[in-house]
């Protein structure tokens, strides 16, 4: 008989995977306790949500909410790393870190994740985490727009600007021609 407290876990697992936009599993062992409190507070900043569980728990709760293509993944040391804010803010957090705490060693890694629906293995999460942000990549897309509108209004003003200077000369030489 499945005890009561593991039935209940499997239910609170479901709340927390539920509406996810980014579940990225996390191979977590190397690390000390220091790294791991550092690791947690930039994903508190970040508003993800990352805790360690068992697998079979784990499985069981991806699996009741539809989410099965993690099930091979779900071997040894794993950490979850839930985003329901942003699709890579997890992965973005987890590959700072590593950068920057551990300095390019070779865990924590990503083993897998879902994001909006989607499978993806560490080398895509690594991809995805080296891509702009959302806001960096608006302001592109607008620079981009509005690039050919500026050069416009820069000609317009080139040439207002040269039939200023062309009309102050003319007024220069008849005020000295009289």
């Amino acid at each position: 008989m499945v005890q009561q407290y593991k039935v209940d876990l499997v239910k609170s697992l479901v709340e927390r995977l539920k509406d996810a936009k980014a579940i990225v599993l996390v191979d977590y062992k190397g690390i000390n306790i220091e790294q791991v409190s550092e690791l947690r507070n930039r994903f508190r900043t970040e508003e993800v949500d990352y805790f360690v569980q068992k697998n079979t728990l784990l499985k069981l709760a991806l699996n009741e909410i539809g989410i099965s293509e993690l099930d091979e993944y779900l071997v040894g040391p794993t950490a979850v790393a839930i985003s329901k804010v942003d699709e890579v803010s997890a992965a973005k957090t987890l590959s700072k870190f590593v950068k920057e705490v551990m300095e390019n060693a070779e865990f924590p890694s990503f083993k897998a994740g879902y994001v909006e629906g989607h499978i993806f293995d560490d080398k895509q999460l690594v991809a995805l985490a080296s891509l702009p942000s959302r806001e960096e990549l608006l302001a592109k897309a607008l620079g981009s727009m509005t690039a050919p509108l500026t050069g416009f209004m820069a000609v317009n003003q080139g040439v207002i600007r040269k039939f200023m200077y062309a009309v102050d000369a003319l007024i220069k030489e008849k005020a000295d021609a009289s």
